[in-house]
């Protein structure tokens, strides 16, 4: 099936007196991958949801290629869900759990049925059917497992059937629901590699819900980082990690999380940490100058040693294979941590008392201003601290 996309207008839901999704629009294209993340209770799920049927929103509308489908039922969406609980049958071999979307669909009355379905059926509709199966099977390359049960596979092959069920549906889109979650990490790394390589081999379209920031920076074409109802920023991961539209996505996106120092935006808007100017200056905001607090965001590979840098006194050392990182703090604000990302071969570069100097990236640091949003900077000069 040609890949569709999903449109979604002024998208509103509540649950009683909370409310959970506050106007979202959205458009996922056709053949992209789009996941939508955020913390717990941001309302990913729900609008996930939303889009294959199971929730009705309050207002707003949901189109499928153009058509709007918010009155219609899951099933006439043509949408495949794989949920993070697999949802497999138990008691059905994995042939069996593949092929019962398609027998759902394609049968009727008791042909349905796996065991008596065979005697009933007509053998054409079944033999497209087994077709089906293990065309789907062959794809996810489980077609040495068909007469298991899902008892005897490990997480990993688990996962891999419940993809199999939705892809032999042939859908107009895939919506997946925290489905890599149950998996351990070398695992889940694993299934991340699988999963992108399927959507470039399928061209499908994939709406895909995680808590998992790396999941979503490592396999999306776009993110939409919801906080609150609300979709916060729309773009690709390099945009959400190097162009955070707000204070709030520059903190959620990256690991280990960004660096935030308090500046001060003097006149023509230069700035100033700890009254020492920087030689980095705000842009004009709307044509007018504004000066006071904002909030200047270093991430760790931005930070470096400088010998006429800001002394920081080291606290903790972690080597993470090839990369260390320093947690430290300053002497002129200790509520204030940073996170300096160095090569785990280079020297610490710290002093005898455990103080090293930092310097940092102009052209890579990020402006937010008193009210979040981010602020165009200039690099005035070399930088002095």
């Amino acid at each position: 099936m040609t890949p569709q996309s999903l449109e979604l207008t002024g998208i509103g839901k509540g649950f009683g007196q909370t409310e959970v999704l506050r106007g979202i629009d959205l458009t996922v294209r056709p053949g992209e991958f789009l996941s939508l993340v955020g913390m717990s209770g941001c309302g990913k799920s729900t609008l996930l949801r939303i889009i294959a049927g199971l929730e009705t929103p309050d207002r707003g509308t949901v189109s499928i290629g153009g058509a709007d489908v918010t009155g219609a039922d899951p099933s006439d969406r043509n949408l495949a869900m794989v949920f993070q609980s697999y949802a497999l049958y138990p008691h059905m071999s994995v042939r069996e759990n593949i092929a019962t979307p398609l027998r759902m669909r394609r049968l009727s009355g008791w042909a349905r049925l796996p065991l008596v379905g065979r005697m009933i059926a007509g053998r054409a509709a079944l033999d497209d059917i087994d077709a089906a199966v293990e065309a789907a099977a062959g794809v996810l390359e489980i077609g040495a497992l068909l007469e298991r049960r899902p008892a005897e596979l490990s997480g990993g092959q688990r996962q891999r059937v419940a993809l199999a069920r939705a892809l032999v549906r042939d859908p107009a889109a895939f919506l997946m629901d925290e489905p890599l979650s149950n998996l351990d990490a070398k695992l889940r790394a694993h299934m991340r590699a699988e999963l992108s390589a399927l959507h470039r081999r399928l061209g499908a379209t994939f709406v895909y819900v995680t808590h998992d920031q790396i999941e979503a920076m490592t396999m999306s074409d776009r993110i939409a980082l919801m906080i609150e109802g609300r979709i916060e920023q729309l773009g690709t991961p390099d945009d959400l990690y190097r162009a955070p539209a707000t204070l709030r996505v520059a903190r959620f996106i990256g690991q280990p999380s960004i660096n935030l120092l308090p500046v001060e935006i003097g006149p023509a808007g230069r700035l100033s940490l700890f009254g020492l100017e920087i030689g980095l200056a705000a842009a004009l905001s709307g044509g007018a100058e504004t000066t006071g607090p904002a909030t200047l965001g270093l991430r760790p590979e931005d930070l470096h040693l400088r010998a006429d840098g800001l002394p920081a006194k080291v606290l903790r050392v972690e080597t993470h294979g090839a990369d260390r990182y320093v947690s430290c703090v300053l002497p002129r604000a200790p509520e204030l941590a940073l996170t300096l990302r160095q090569s785990a071969t280079d020297p610490l570069g710290a002093d005898a008392d455990g103080v090293l100097r930092l310097g940092f990236v102009a052209g890579r640091a990020h402006l937010f201003g008193a009210d979040g949003q981010r602020r165009t900077l200039h690099v005035l000069e070399r930088v002095a601290a």
